[in-house]
């Protein structure tokens, strides 16, 4: 009986071993999706465009995903994927919204780490979403783009270099970039946003879309954008924001864009970042200067500490802004109040450069209501906000 059984077993391995697939695999699981490749069929598109949600099939007997409507002001504040995936902490913040002028919030679907929320970070994401449906709360993807250590690992090839050491180029904090002219990495990013969407997010706003400005920028190289990287970051940046535009624009998902907020009153910053305000307006739906006063230059306005002037700062960056603005309508015939609405700044409730006070707070919203810029979010990375800065519901 022994031997019989160990012929069973040899005969099954055997027939296994003949129809199977001799190729191996590799998981892209925890880094990018849930998908797993056959790594002798792996190509650009499959790599770029599998991003796969672990979502159930649709029952009459199971929700239907909806979406809300953007609403005419949007007030939001950001949610990291660690909070969005701990519910004792996570409902403190949607009580916040509850409770006053809040009506939208800002969820990581991909991190600057490069790992993907619903794989993971936030078991419960469909959840999630559906609550703050109920609640009527708009709810926006946030998608880093171009900085993402996930991606590097798996396409080093893609990845900014180091023209002296020959290796990826990492910045001042060891975090490896993606060439942001990869059409392979754009493909991959407008894909996370369809899922995202799918999942029932309301729009998609995509971030560290730009490229890299601190540590040995002299050293940098690009493997795709090659010359023109060095040259003309712009061209490639604008081509960018046009993709996202041609590939969401026609399906009727809206998209935002986050921008340094120097690039409204120093153009000059366009040279190292790529990005220029006139390009994201004409592009996306609604672009998030993030004006943080703290991230200003001493001297700014005359104030040798921004972060201490809030309002004035806001006051002037926001002049910067519609004057753009209108430059940009006059040279595309587009009327300048419609570029002017999509202005939605992320202001700073953080202390950097100052204590932020509930005042200090109000005072960037407040700057910005002067001209007409109605919307705006509130970034905190520790998401504890000051909710004495908000008006009660």
């Amino acid at each position: 009986m022994k031997q019989f059984v160990i012929v069973l077993l040899f005969l099954s391995f055997l027939i296994y071993w003949l129809a199977g697939t001799k190729s191996s695999t590799f998981h892209v699981g925890t880094k990018l999706g849930s998908e797993s490749y056959t790594k002798n069929d792996v190509t650009v598109e499959a790599a770029t465009t599998s991003v796969h949600v672990a979502t159930t099939t649709a029952t009459s007997t199971e929700p239907q995903v909806t979406h809300i409507k953007t609403p005419e002001q949007v007030k939001a504040i950001y949610m990291s994927s660690w909070v969005a995936g701990t519910p004792s902490v996570r409902e403190k913040l949607i009580t916040l919204i509850d409770d006053t002028e809040l009506n939208a919030v800002v969820i990581d679907v991909k991190d600057n780490t490069g790992l993907l929320s619903w794989n993971g970070r936030v078991r419960d994401l469909d959840k999630l979403i559906e609550e703050l449906h109920e609640k009527n709360i708009y709810v926006i993807a946030r998608i880093a783009a171009f900085q993402d250590p996930a991606y590097v690992k798996l396409y080093p090839d893609l990845a900014v270099t180091n023209v002296n050491t020959g290796k990826v180029w990492r910045d001042r904090k060891g975090e490896p970039w993606v060439d942001p002219g990869s059409k392979q990495m754009w493909n991959y990013l407008v894909e996370i946003g369809k899922k995202s969407y799918e999942l029932g997010f309301d729009e998609l706003n995509y971030d560290y879309i730009r490229f890299p400005t601190d540590g040995d920028l002299k050293a940098m190289r690009y493997p795709v954008s090659k010359e023109e990287g060095l040259t003309n970051k712009r061209a490639i940046i604008k081509e960018f924001y046009t993709f996202l535009h041609d590939e969401f624009s026609p399906r009727g998902i809206p998209i935002s864009g986050d921008l340094f907020g120097i690039i409204a009153t120093n153009s000059n910053e366009t040279k190292t970042l790529g990005q220029d305000l006139g390009d994201a307006l004409t592009s996306f739906d609604y672009v998030s200067l993030m004006v943080y006063p703290s991230h200003f230059y001493p001297g700014t306005a005359g104030y040798s500490n921004p972060a201490a002037y809030p309002g004035e700062i806001i006051t002037y960056s926001t002049k910067g802004a519609i004057s753009i603005a209108a430059s940009t309508a006059s040279s595309t015939g587009v009327s300048s109040s419609s570029l002017i609405a999509k202005l939605r700044p992320w202001y700073q409730d953080f202390d950097m450069g100052a204590t932020y006070t509930k005042e200090m707070v109000r005072a960037q919203i407040t700057s910005g209501e002067k001209f007409g810029v109605t919307s705006w979010m509130l970034w905190d990375p520790a998401n504890k906000y000051t909710p004495e800065a908000l008006f009660a519901e």
